[in-house]
Parts: C-alpha cells; sequence; structure tokens
C-alpha cells in the first residue's frame, strides 16, 4: 500500500535518523537525513516552499518510506553517505568523477623513507602532501625534491632487490641506500627538509639551509655550502611561482557555486599553507534541493570519499546541518575543522573567486557540449543518416600473427566515450586470419544481445572498408535489424603519383563508407564531424590492441609455465592467483615465487628463470588494459 501522509506522517518517530524513499518498481529515487524525522518528512507534504521537481509530484512518485533511525545526528550524517554512494539515487548530488587527486607520500618511519605518489591518503602512519590537481605540477615537484634532496623513489621489491645502482643514482638524484654505504643521519635529515618543503614551511626550511651553508663555509666544506646554496636557490625559486592568498600559513577549500535552474556548477580553490595550490570543479544535473541542503550534502559526501581535509572549509552559505557536519569533519580529521561563512576581507575574497571560476565553468561546459551537439549534427547530415548519431558503437578487430584474435567495442555518448560501457570480446568461433568473419561473429553477438534486451545504438561504426560494412550489413539483414544507421571508417591511403605541399607523399583523406553507395564519402580535413569519427576509430584501436596484448601474453605465460617441470594445474594456479596478472608473475623475485604454497625455493629459480626466457620478447606488460570494460558473451 501506497505511503499516505494524512495517517502515516504521525507514526514517524521524533527521532535523528535516515529516511529512503522508493517508487513503484521499488527503487530508491531519494535519501535524506533528519535531527526530527517526522518534522522533517512533514515538509515535503501540504503547504511547502520547496521546489524541487520530485517534490511537487511527491504524492504520485512515492510508494514506499523507509526510516533508520540514529543515535543521533553525526550518525545520520555518515549513514546517510554510505547509503547514497551503494543506492546512488536519482535526485541526490552523486560525485560521478570520483578520482582522487594526486599525493605525495612520505613514510619517515621507514629505515630508508622513500618519496612516492597515490591518489587516496590511507591512514597508515605514512604522510601525506597535496591534493596535487595536475600530473605537470607533481613532476615538477618531485623533480626539485629529487634533484636537491636526493630521496630514493623505488619501490620496495625493487630497492630489496637491487645489485647495483640504477640510473638515479648515476644523475645524481639518489644516494643509492640500496647497494652503497650512506650515513643515514644525512639521510633523515635531508628526509626532514623535504617534509617541511612539503608543508610549505618553505621560509623555515630556507633559513635552516642558509645557517647550514654557512657553518660548511666556516668548516671549510665547500662541496657541501655548494649543495645548501643549490637547495635555497631551488626553494626560493618555487616560492616566486607561488601566489600568497593569506599571510598566516593555514590550509583552506573555499567553494563557490554557480546555477542556472537544476544545473549547478560548484568551483573549489584550495590553499596550502597559505598558498594556492589549485582548483577543481563539479557538475550537476537535476539538483533543485535549495542551497543549504545541497551544500550539507555535497560537503558530506566530498569529505567522505577521502579527499584531503583543510583546517578551514569556506562556503557562501550555511550548509544543512552544520553542527553534526562540523563534528564528523574533526573525526575524520582527527583535529580541529572548521566550516565558515566568511563575510568581509581576504576570505571574503576567496570565496568570490571561486563563485566566478564556478561561473567560467560552467559557461565552458555548456560551449564544449554546444560543440560535441553540432558535430553529431553535422555528422547527420554529412551522411545522411537516419537518426541523430548520440549513442555511437565503434568495432575492431585485433589479431597477430593468426593468434589471440579479439574484438573490441568502444562507445560515444553525446560525443564523449563511456567507458562504462566499452566491451571486450575473444572470437570463439573463428580460427585463422579470416577477419571478415571475426568481425560477423562480434556483431552477432553484439546485436542479437541488443535486439532481445531493447538496447541498441543510434550508429554503428566498423573499422574498414566496404568489405566490413558488407559483413555488417548482413549480420543486420539476418537479424532483422531495422533503425540503426551503419557506416564503415578505413584509414587514410596513398595517393600514387601525387605529391604535397611539402613534396612529401600525399594522402587521402579519412573514408567512409556508405550502404548502397560504391565510392568512398570524403570529409573535410579538420572538420568537427571527422574529428569525431577518427577519435572514436582511435579509441576503438586501442582499446582491442590492449586487450590482444594481454590474451597473447597470457596464453605465452601459461605455455611457459606448461613446459617446467614439476609446475603442474594445481601449483600454476596456485602462481597466478597469487599474482593476478603476466605483469605481477614476471617482476617477482624467487623469494617472492618461493613463498606460494607448493614453490618452494628450489621450484622458484626454475620458474623465474624459465619466464625470463620463454616469454615473447615483444611482449610488454605495461599495456595490460585497464580493468574496464568486461568481456562480453
Amino acid at each position: 500500500m501506497a505511503f499516505d501522509p494524512e495517517t502515516d506522517l504521525d507514526r514517524l518517530p521524533t527521532s535523528p535518523g535516515v529516511y529512503l524513499m522508493r517508487d513503484a518498481t521499488g527503487s530508491i529515487f531519494y535519501i535524506g537525513k533528519a535531527a526530527n524525522l517526522r518534522t522533517r518528512l512533514r515538509q515535503y507534504f501540504g503547504a511547502t516552499s520547496d521546489r524541487r521537481l520530485f517534490v511537487s509530484f511527491l504524492d504520485r512518485l512515492l510508494v514506499d518510506l523507509e526510516v533508520v533511525l540514529t543515535s543521533n545526528e553525526k550518525e545520520a550524517l555518515i549513514l546517510e553517505n554510505e547509503l547514497i554512494k551503494r543506492h546512488q539515487p536519482r535526485f541526490n548530488v552523486e560525485l560521478k568523477d570520483d578520482k582522487s587527486f594526486l599525493h605525495l607520500r612520505l613514510d619517515d618511519r621507514a629505515e630508508w623513507p622513500r618519496i612516492d605518489v597515490v591518489r587516496r591518503p590511507r591512514k597508515d602512519g605514512a604522510r601525506y602532501f597535496g591534493p596535487y590537481h595536475s600530473a605537470s605540477k607533481i613532476r615538477e615537484t618531485l623533480k626539485l625534491v629529487e634533484r636537491h634532496f636526493q630521496l630514493r623513489n623505488c619501490d620496495e621489491l625493487t630497492f630489496k632487490n637491487r645489485i647495483r645502482p640504477c640510473l638515479q643514482h648515476q644523475i645524481g638524484r639518489c644516494p643509492a641506500p640500496c647497494v652503497l654505504p650512506v650515513n643515514r643521519e644525512s639521510y633523515l635529515q635531508a628526509v626532514a627538509d623535504v617534509s617541511l618543503f612539503l608543508q610549505g614551511r618553505r621560509s623555515e626550511l630556507v633559513n635552516e639551509l642558509r645557517q647550514k651553508m654557512e657553518a660548511s663555509a666556516v668548516d671549510l666544506d665547500f662541496e657541501g655550502a655548494a649543495r645548501y646554496r643549490d637547495q635555497v636557490r631551488a626553494i626560493e625559486g618555487s616560492l616566486e611561482r607561488q601566489e600568497i592568498v593569506r599571510g598566516a600559513e593555514i590550509d583552506q577549500d573555499i567553494f563557490g557555486i554557480y546555477r542556472e535552474g537544476s544545473h549547478v556548477e560548484l568551483a573549489a580553490i584550495f590553499v596550502r599553507g597559505g598558498r594556492l595550490r589549485g582548483s577543481r570543479t563539479f557538475s550537476f544535473s537535476n539538483q533543485e534541493a535549495p542551497e543549504d541542503e545541497l551544500w550539507g550534502s555535497f560537503l558530506n559526501v566530498y569529505y567522505h570519499g577521502g579527499n584531503e581535509l583543510p583546517d578551514e572549509v569556506l562556503v557562501p552559505l550555511r550548509p544543512d546541518g552544520l553542527e553534526a557536519l562540523s563534528e564528523r569533519l574533526v573525526e575524520l580529521k582527527g583535529r580541529k575543522c572548521v566550516v565558515r561563512v566568511p563575510l568581509r576581507g581576504g576570505a571574503r575574497r576567496l570565496l568570490e573567486m571561486a563563485t566566478k571560476n564556478a561561473e567560467q565553468a560552467f559557461f565552458q561546459a555548456r560551449r564544449a557540449e554546444a560543440v560535441q551537439d553540432a558535430a553529431l549534427v553535422k555528422l547527420k547530415d554529412r551522411l545522411r543518416l537516419a537518426n541523430l548519431p548520440f549513442r555511437i558503437e565503434c568495432y575492431d578487430i585485433s589479431i597477430f600473427q593468426g593468434a589471440a584474435a579479439v574484438g573490441s567495442r568502444v562507445v560515444f555518448e553525446g560525443g564523449l566515450p563511456k567507458r562504462a560501457d566499452y566491451r571486450h570480446y575473444k572470437i570463439r568461433e573463428v580460427t585463422g586470419t579470416d577477419d571478415f568473419e571475426m568481425m560477423r561473429e562480434v556483431l552477432t553477438r553484439r546485436l542479437r544481445r541488443g535486439l532481445e534486451e531493447g538496447d541498441l545504438p543510434d550508429l554503428i561504426v566498423v573499422d574498414g572498408g566496404k568489405g566490413q560494412l558488407g559483413v555488417a550489413l548482413a549480420v543486420a539483414a539476418d537479424l532483422g535489424l531495422v533503425g540503426v544507421d551503419i557506416i564503415g571508417l578505413a584509414k587514410a591511403r596513398i595517393i600514387e603519383g601525387a605529391l604535397d605541399a611539402d613534396g612529401g607523399v600525399k594522402h587521402s583523406s579519412e573514408r567512409v563508407f556508405l550502404p548502397g553507395r560504391k565510392d568512398a564519402i570524403p570529409l573535410r580535413p579538420r572538420s568537427d564531424e571527422l574529428h569525431l569519427l577518427t577519435r572514436l576509430r582511435d579509441e576503438a584501436h586501442r582499446f582491442a590492441i590492449t586487450f590482444h596484448r594481454s590474451v597473447r601474453g597470457k596464453a605465452t605465460l601459461r605455455s611457459v609455465l606448461d613446459e617446467i617441470k614439476g609446475v603442474g594445474p594445481s601449483r600454476r594456479r596456485a602462481l597466478l592467483r597469487a599474482f593476478g596478472s603476466v605483469k605481477g608473475l614476471l617482476e617477482a623475485t624467487e623469494e617472492d615465487l618461493g613463498r606460494v604454497e607448493g614453490i618452494g625455493a628450489r621450484l622458484a629459480k626454475e620458474v623465474r628463470s624459465s619466464l625470463r626466457s620463454g616469454m615473447d620478447s615483444d611482449y610488454h606488460p605495461t599495456h595490460e588494459p585497464r580493468p574496464e570494460g568486461a568481456d562480453e558473451p
């Protein structure tokens, strides 16, 4: 029976908790928290100032209401965050881009601490510095640290198994404590200096280094004095490139907002040690929540997602549930963290800067969408397609010397990659090098399933010319598929006897083949529609080749393991379970292999030797594909 506010509201408790709203299908469409569940939910019904779209037809949408009681509002905040991440209701704030930014990790408890790059800080006792909002920024910082402070950056496995100094030592960026006698006290002092540098306490570090430089000069240690001098110059140079935004050395996250209707753009400015570190923007659609509720929900999700907590969080208005939120942020940080609304001074100017960034990002995103939409319209008109190609699927086949053939599907929606829908296909029915039949198998499997599930694209692009297009059209005819555009895209080819403006070999443009036309349709160079199709085709190539290399490498690995005396099916499975991939096995030491159940020291030596000599020379484990896109049945 549907939820009836006339009778059911009075039965709700007045305790803190979380409420889950479900529709007729049982799907959760909104999750919220409240200090008083009855009072909060009563606000949704009757005369309300809440103008969100789903609230206006809540009486028809809401079929079931589930409440979860908590001891206090802070527990409700934590539970709300967990439930939103688990169920992803369509009317809640959701951070779709959940990648954390880069951080530098320094564990000064280790015997020879190293500095490395991580995405998500962990509570492991190490020190984390950041966030860094671009790879170029973190490379610049690492370059300075390696050149002037000489900390190692190799992983523990490499460090323990080196027998001679690496290239970093040869170019003067690491003292090589892995194999050479190094003064540990001096090394740990360099670690302490790096920590000061990364914390932003650079003026303090410069003063210390100047004192050491003068002391070294007095002791006639001119080489040491020159080293300290170079460190001072490097640090002072980095200071000059950073904009000081506050006199106090304080960490702040400053958030601004710009919205038009249900489209919301948030911008963050990150200040670390009183200096501007970087910025980030977040885009949301279908967000009609009042701004106080939006800020409360956003900050809850953002900081529970593992992002670094500053000393202060500045927002343009007081978030909903501020007391519970502030208490939770202090728990997450382990010390004071204040959420406040600045009204004047430098903090207010930073907030205005963040607001301008949000407005700029909003209109940039709208312009980018307009460009993508224009490219789709141009593609439809130029190729005379029946459909606006909002969803495009591109298929490619990859094979090497008749072995390990695979297919790939990449998907673009709205002119942008949709990587969650990428798929790999292992060729099961075709042997040899018949590219046409492999394409037939892949398309048959995909389109048969699409017809059964009602999941079909607007446009199918097959990599190749008239032959591949003919195969695709034949598959569509066999399955009775109608209403989907199909084209072939072939690479540019050399025009015999023709030279370009520089006297070199002249190439044709990319060639598009359409059903029922003998000749290819040329697309203008540098046109939006050509750019879209070539991006699509290149992505299909990349995705197919990476999967192909992985399959070929694993097949070679199994073959090599099969030939090792003493490694049967159970030991082979144990090795693959222990190391998970070709790369993991190739990088494993004898000690690592020997710890696998059933292997032991003697067999580990033979396995390692066989792996090194038996793998294909052209297999590169670094090219193994990301786990996106599962194998399609």
